[in-house]
């Protein structure tokens, strides 16, 4: 391999030097020299990268125009060519095209008429609606925020599920992995999110940048998001598997800077990366085609970097900055629940908690399939509302003991009443938190929905039945009760002891007229 790598690199400095004479035979050296340095020739191409002559004025990271109108981005500046990646479709550039400099790093559009819109891994709009031409425009790669500028993440980012929400808070600015096998409803949980926005009095701008996927998948996905109107505060970032390994490399970028416009306006957006796991793969084929050294897993070096500066550009700004924010939800693709392989390790490492999705869950009819166990936000609790917390706070120990006795229950018949309560408390509890797609529950509903399981009224109920006996319980409390949803709402989501009377009184006046 090495000897096959030196014979191509002659032959590449061959050609680099007849070309150099050639210009050199045709006109002034010193007017070429200058045209050489905004221009180049291809010297060959394939796979999606072009080594390219000349341009030796180039910067990295630089957008480059070949004749044939198709856009690159020059990543590798060697001694006599320059590698290009190409976004698009490299079959129609040929040896000896024409290359230009544009003297502009990669930059997209962005603002809020992006809102609605669907753009491919470079912003440009695959919707068939109007241009984007007149958008402002931001570099795709920007240096993420310092220290100083930002504020520890202390208001919740609600999803609307509420095994999230009461369990694994996530905060605005935080950085949250979701992280399971395929088709455990990774995605699922982005597009809920985006659906429960659309309720909000001040709903957060969502990107969705999706990478890899299906065309199919992706017209699905905007498809369900236009049905339940929630579209239109919504920005779909699409690098499909049919595209090149630098739009799918490129487009996560794109949808960050698309974020941080939002941001540093002093709004608040959240971005889905559904996956990083193909943008790695992306990046990897890119590298190895460059020819940069491969390391663990035939990743190139810095595939840490190459996430961890997408992530760190996720932050809760300072209040002096107009205390905007943008959340990230990345998500990762284990193969199998291996989470210790290259990728998985190094996204936990650089986020701040993680939910982890379980096949054995889901098929057991666990949906959403969080593993309460293995999830954990690691700064999602000081953003979280006081009411949640006063009814979750119990919750996640009451499922740990659950857990450890059902490990032991399966081995015996026998079980002492204590044991027995804390088996029957736990099966009910994750009834619970069991919820159908599309339907994301507003604060005051979960604090209610899991105030009669933590306080034992469900533990009178068959385990079948638990999920009737909540849509009953709320629709009453919607109907009948509205008075104390809406004290808690009042009081900024805290549960005051006069509410937390009346919801006992109502559970219990219900539970014991309830007939399944």
């Amino acid at each position: 391999m090495l000897i096959a790598s030196r014979g191509m690199a002659s032959q590449t400095l061959e050609l680099s030097t007849y070309l150099e004479a050639k210009i050199s035979a045709s006109g002034g050296d010193e007017d070429s020299a200058v045209k050489f340095a905004e221009t180049g020739s291809v010297i060959s191409v394939g796979d999606g990268i072009a080594r390219v002559y000349g341009l030796s004025n180039v910067q990295a990271g630089e957008m480059v125009v070949f004749a044939c109108g198709l856009r690159g981005m020059a990543l590798n500046l060697e001694e006599d060519n320059v590698g290009v990646v190409i976004f698009g479709d490299d079959r129609d550039i040929l040896e000896g095209d024409t290359v230009k400099r544009t003297g502009a790093i990669v930059d997209v559009p962005v603002g809020e008429e992006l809102l609605g819109r669907v753009v491919d891994g470079i912003g440009q709009p695959i919707d068939g609606g109007a241009s984007l031409d007149a958008c402002a425009r931001s570099r795709a790669e920007v240096k993420a925020p310092g220290i100083i500028p930002r504020e520890s993440v202390s208001e919740p980012m609600l999803t609307g599920l509420k095994a999230v929400d009461a369990l694994i808070p996530i905060g605005l600015g935080q950085r949250e992995l979701i992280i399971g096998d395929r088709q455990t409803g990774k995605t699922a949980i982005a597009i809920d999110t985006i659906i429960n926005q659309k309720t909000k009095a001040n709903p957060l701008a969502c990107i969705y940048v999706g990478v890899g996927q299906k065309r199919s998948t992706i017209a699905q996905l905007v498809g369900q998001l236009d049905e339940k109107g929630a579209m239109g505060n919504c920005i779909v970032v699409a690098a499909t598997a049919s595209d090149s390994a630098p739009l799918q490399f490129l487009a996560p970028y794109t949808g960050a800077a698309m974020g941080e416009f939002f941001r540093d306006n002093g709004k608040h957006a959240v971005i889905f990366y559904d996956d990083l796991s193909k943008q790695a793969v992306a990046y990897r084929q890119m590298s190895l085609l460059l020819r940069r050294p491969p390391g663990r897993e035939a990743y190139p070096g810095d595939v840490f970097y190459l996430h961890s500066r997408l992530l760190e550009r996720a932050a809760k700004m300072h209040r002096s900055l107009g205390g905007g924010s943008l959340t990230a939800l990345p998500v990762i693709e284990t193969q199998a629940g291996d989470v210790s392989a290259y990728i998985p390790t190094n996204v936990i490492s650089i986020t701040d908690g993680q939910i982890f999705l379980e096949s054995e869950l889901f098929y057991q009819g666990q949906r959403p399939a969080i593993s309460v166990g293995l999830s954990v936000s690691r700064v999602g609790a000081a953003a979280q509302y006081k009411a949640t917390k006063a009814v979750a706070g119990t919750m996640k120990l009451e499922l740990a003991q659950y857990r450890e006795v059902a490990a032991f229950a399966k081995f015996g018949s026998d079980l002492d009443p204590a044991t027995q309560q804390q088996l029957n408390r736990g099966v009910r509890l994750y009834e619970l938190l069991k919820q159908g797609q599309y339907e994301p529950y507003e604060p005051e509903e979960v604090v209610a929905s899991l105030f009669v399981g933590v306080k034992g009224y469900c533990d009178r109920i068959d385990v079948e039945h638990v999920q009737a006996f909540e849509t009953a319980f709320l629709a009453h409390m919607k109907s009948t009760h509205s008075k104390v949803l809406k004290e808690i709402v009042d009081s900024g989501y805290v549960l005051t002891e006069s509410a937390e009377k009346q919801l006992h009184a109502i559970a219990e006046e219900f539970t014991t007229g309830y007939t399944p």
